[in-house]
């Protein structure tokens, strides 16, 4: 997954990554230069990897911090963890115990952060000259969080984030659909299988004993990567950030065990029956390849040309001509140890799943052996750099893209390789991509229908 798209809140929106190409760009020539951003980047003796990125065109700097945690890390019946330290992080520290939001308030500041199935970030944006203020507030709570941690905070907190899972996915109409994806697709057991939000018994049942258990082990200068971009010195930059952090205790590297591959086989379909669901929609999910790995980007390619327009196939065939669906989504989902192509379609008015099923398989067989045009596929590209480029529009943006890039591969500057896989795809390699991970069966189909219809 291109990484912009990829960086997006996963476990928030089914649909967010819906690729949708240019309508109209000329191709981005394969030789072109691929966009750039200087940086540098140094190792605290405490194993905190540092980033620092100047970008003098504006007086801002943002601060991003991204913990290597997600919910992929939690224990069995510890469900949750890592969204509920999201909201923790933000109830104050030992050297600044209030409301982690007024300081930066006060001065325009704009910070949060998000937590999705592979890691955990924050982030301030800040006037150059509160770098200070900002660099202190992240230092703080990565190092001395939990001496400020009280039994009041932690279940005010676990109120807010069981009432968040009921708000967001339990009183929409359709707003289970991405747990049962989950829990449908990986086994018990898989890191994957559970949503972030967590489960309410999990929550209910985190004792201060479980919460700081799972701090201790995950939240760590070696486990984090901090990126400074924007108008700042870098002088005065590094001695901030060895005196803010260069204390924080390093603790023990946390060891993660090896999580076999997942193989579906045969079609396993879900059903969900609600009395408040206007229309029967269906997702139908595929396991495909890990970010960044073979296949990942020729499937991202496969998303847009499959559903990315009013003439992709599946648009054309389901919407405008049979008039089965009222919409269809296809996007691919890169996850660290694995992803999902998913198909997503809302039935129309006197049709059924069935019809819907039946119809994407048709066009799916078709194109798996006609296949797409080379300036469908130029198009498709193209739409994938445009986003790209957009990504990189603000400083906010280029420590998002630094940060994630040093995550994933090690990397910061990986986003010219990163082009280039999407430069690199031809029709043979999509199609074939399409052949070998959406294949007819070894599928999840996850629908969701009126109750007694």
């Amino acid at each position: 997954m291109l990484l912009p798209l990829l960086l997006a809140g996963l476990d928030s929106t089914i649909g967010a990554l819906a690729a949708t190409p240019a309508a109209t760009p000329a191709a981005t020539p394969a030789d072109s230069p691929a966009p750039s951003i200087p940086f540098e980047t140094y190792t605290l003796p405490n194993g905190l990897t540092v980033i620092l990125a100047h970008d003098d065109s504006i007086p801002f700097v943002q601060v991003h911090v991204r913990y290597a945690v997600g919910s992929k890390d939690e224990l069995p019946g510890k469900t949750g963890f890592a969204h509920l330290f999201e909201h923790m992080m933000f109830q104050g520290s030992a050297h600044s115990d209030q409301d982690y939001f007024g300081p930066f308030l006060a001065l325009g500041g704009q910070l949060n952060g998000n937590t999705t199935l592979d890691r955990t970030v924050y982030f301030e944006g800040v006037p150059s000259n509160y770098l200070g203020l900002a660099l202190f507030q992240e230092s703080d709570r990565m190092g001395w969080l939990l001496p400020a941690m009280t039994e009041a905070k932690l279940t005010n907190q676990k109120d807010v984030v069981r009432n968040e899972r009921r708000q967001r996915y339990e009183t929409p109409p359709y707003g289970e659909a991405w747990p049962k994806l989950l829990e449908s697709v990986w086994p018990e057991g898989h890191p994957y299988h559970y949503a972030t939000i967590g489960k309410h018994v999990d929550l209910d049942n985190a004792s201060m004993t479980d919460v700081q258990g799972f701090f201790s082990t995950w939240y760590l200068p070696s486990n984090a990567t901090l990126t400074v971009c924007g108008d700042f010195d870098a002088g005065e930059a590094r001695t901030l950030i060895n005196t803010y952090f260069g204390d924080v205790p390093a603790g023990p590297v946390a060891a993660r065990a090896a999580v076999p591959p997942t193989v579906l086989t045969g079609t396993k379909r879900v059903t969900i029956e609600k009395a408040d669901v206007p229309f029967p929609r269906v997702w139908v999910a595929w396991i495909s390849p890990p970010a960044f790995a073979p296949g990942d980007a020729d499937l991202d390619l496969a998303a847009s040309l499959l559903g990315g327009g009013d003439e992709s196939p599946l648009y054309k065939a389901l919407v405008r001509d049979q008039q089965l669906a009222q919409s269809i989504d296809v996007y691919q989902q890169s996850q660290q140890l694995a992803g999902m192509f998913i198909i997503e379609a809302t039935v129309a008015t006197g049709h059924t799943v069935d019809e819907v099923l039946a119809s994407i398989d048709a066009v799916l067989a078709g194109v798996r052996v006609a296949g797409f045009s080379t300036a469908d596929l130029d198009i498709a590209r193209t739409g994938y750099e445009v986003d790209f480029y957009g990504a990189l529009e603000t400083i906010a943006g280029k420590a998002n893209v630094l940060s994630n890039y040093q995550g994933l591969t090690g990397d910061p500057g990986f986003m010219v390789k990163d082009i280039a896989r999407y430069r690199a795809a031809t029709v043979d390699s999509v199609v074939g991509a399409l052949r070998t991970y959406v294949p007819v069966e070894n599928r999840v189909v996850v629908e969701f229908v009126k109750k007694g219809e």
